[in-house]
């Protein structure tokens, strides 16, 4: 496989569903739509503003250490937008902190730094914002099927109460499609969407070994 195929933003080695590395964002954040535009808004932010950050810290960083100095970077960087948002609705602000700021550990465990490195500060940016909107993409077509099939309803952020809902149904619910609001029927749909994935992978870069 060519070295272009590798690094590409969607099928290559380094693509968020390649190798998983938010997984667990994907099955936390998707569980409303609300939440998966707020996780969507967070990787941006942190992806792209801490690639920007990552250059010229790159001449004053140690090498040893510099791991745990872009986690307190990127972490700061989350921070910054997760203030914003808790000025602009408290509520919502707590219901999401918890995956919110766990971004940054993602950004940081993904390789994003290592792959932007050799990069100019442009290229890097841009290469930022695209896998962070791969990422956010990802969860927004998740909560998409989860909350309309395991809640009948589909939320949008704002409002008093943090959420406001396009449509609700409050009527009796079937079981077997309300797990889908559970982490076990997330993690079902990630499966077979991951299973999906792979098997385009191969058909779009046929000369990559299957995982």
């Amino acid at each position: 496989m060519s070295a272009s195929g590798r690094s590409h933003v969607f099928w290559g080695a380094s693509s968020p569903l390649a190798g998983l590395s938010g997984g667990a964002l994907l099955v936390m954040a998707s569980a409303r739509l609300a939440y998966a535009l707020l996780a969507a808004g967070t990787l941006l932010w942190v992806y792209g503003f801490s690639a920007l950050a990552v250059h010229p810290g790159a001449l004053i960083f140690p090498q040893r250490g510099r791991n745990l100095i872009l986690v307190f970077l990127s972490s700061f960087i989350g921070s910054v937008y997760l203030l914003l948002l808790w000025f602009l609705s408290p509520l919502m602000g707590m219901e999401v902190f918890f995956f919110i700021s766990l971004v940054p550990l993602f950004c940081v465990g993904s390789g994003l730094f290592d792959r932007v490195r050799s990069m100019d500060i442009g290229d890097s940016v841009s290469r930022a914002l695209s896998e962070a909107a791969v990422s956010g993409l990802l969860v927004i077509l998740l909560s998409v099927v989860r909350e309309p099939l395991g809640f009948f309803s589909l939320s949008l952020p704002g409002g008093a109460q943090g959420i406001v809902f396009l449509f609700s149904f409050q009527g009796g619910s079937f079981l077997p499609v309300r797990i889908i609001a559970s982490s076990a029927g997330a993690l079902l749909l990630l499966g077979y969407g991951t299973g999906l994935y792979h098997w385009l992978r191969s058909v779009n870069l046929p000369g990559e070994e299957n995982p």
